[in-house]
């Protein structure tokens, strides 16, 4: 009898194994939307970094999870319609990369798919994509980088890593919401307390950065801040290559360009934003509401110096500001 026990124990065992390893087969594959305005190859950290990050919290491409990337290639006419057909395949989750204009091409789609931003510089209670950071209050989520209300700290920065400069051409995308915001109603107050300058450069397309250029050097500024967007992220080469020829010290909003030769960054950290976007990714895809999950503000911030940038322009940052920095590109 207790043999015969034993064995339908074990027969029982096996079974429920066998059942599970079924279910674990059968089982639904997620699908993540992914839009962006960038191509991949500006995008490219913020996607690996996600990735990164769902795959500690269990999600393995193409076992339980699949991605739908869907990118405007800075086109932002595109977005709408890239919205829609996210839409229409049905994803469980859309993961927004950028700033209003892809999530609000998103949240016109869309009233019942989850949304998560990746970032931002304006505020989303401002632009009223959500009720309140606490309580979104609808199917968008995730996280700002109130990368626009910084500029004030950016532009001390450079005040104090190069003491002489009074005199700050301010170079951005024309009709951009948030570099607006900031140029208007940040960057104003702290230019005028550290007894700054600053000289309006808009740009309106990739055709438009040679003419800018050269009024930059007619006015002859001391320093330059680039402020970001689409048409700047995807320009972010041409601002550094230009600074670096008329020895500009430069300052951005975005982590990308520093890496690639301008001066100054100072922000949020890029990867804890992004793996943060993929907790609220986990955390929809088991269930919990947009509605419901608090909008989060950055918790850690960068300050990155590139030395070999300075070195190229002929300045010496003072050590005081480089013992400061949270990273030294040298």
């Amino acid at each position: 009898m207790k043999k015969k026990i034993t064995v339908l124990a074990l027969c029982a065992i096996l079974f429920a194994l066998c059942s599970s390893a079924d279910a674990q087969q059968t089982g639904k594959v997620l699908r993540i939307g992914y839009l962006t305005t960038l191509p991949t190859t500006l995008d490219s950290n913020r996607r690996q970094e996600i990735r990164r990050t769902l795959r500690e919290l269990g999600y393995v491409e193409g076992q339980n999870i699949s991605t739908l990337y869907r990118s405007a290639e800075g086109d932002t006419a595109r977005l709408p319609g890239l919205a829609a057909e996210l839409v229409k395949l049905k994803v469980d989750v859309i993961v927004v990369a950028g700033g209003l204009g892809p999530i609000r091409a998103a949240a016109d789609a869309t009233k019942t798919i989850p949304i998560v931003m990746t970032g931002g510089g304006l505020d989303p209670v401002e632009a009223g994509l959500v009720e309140s950071l606490a309580r979104p209050g609808g199917n968008i989520t995730g996280f700002t980088n109130i990368a626009g209300h910084l500029g004030g700290k950016r532009l001390e920065l450079l005040k104090e890593a190069v003491p002489k400069v009074v005199r700050v051409a301010v170079l951005f995308q024309a009709k951009n919401p948030r570099n607006t915001f900031e140029f208007k109603e940040v960057l104003p107050a702290s230019a005028r307390a550290l007894g700054i300058t600053l000289l309006r450069s808009e740009v309106r397309d990739a055709a438009d950065f040679e003419r800018a250029f050269a009024a930059i050097n007619k006015d002859r500024p001391d320093g330059l801040s680039v402020l970001g967007g689409p048409l700047m992220q995807r320009s972010h080469e041409r601002t550094t290559a230009f600074a670096i020829k008329n020895r500009l010290p430069s300052v951005y909003d975005e982590r990308a360009p520093v890496d690639a030769g301008g001066l100054l960054y100072y922000g949020a950290d890029v990867m804890e934003s992004y793996q943060r976007v993929a907790v609220f990714v986990d955390k929809i895809l088991k269930g919990r509401k947009p509605a419901d999950l608090p909008v989060e503000q950055p918790t850690k911030f960068e300050f990155v110096i590139n030395l070999k940038t300075a070195k190229q322009i002929g300045l010496t940052i003072p050590p005081d500001v480089l013992a400061r920095a949270t990273k030294i590109i040298r």
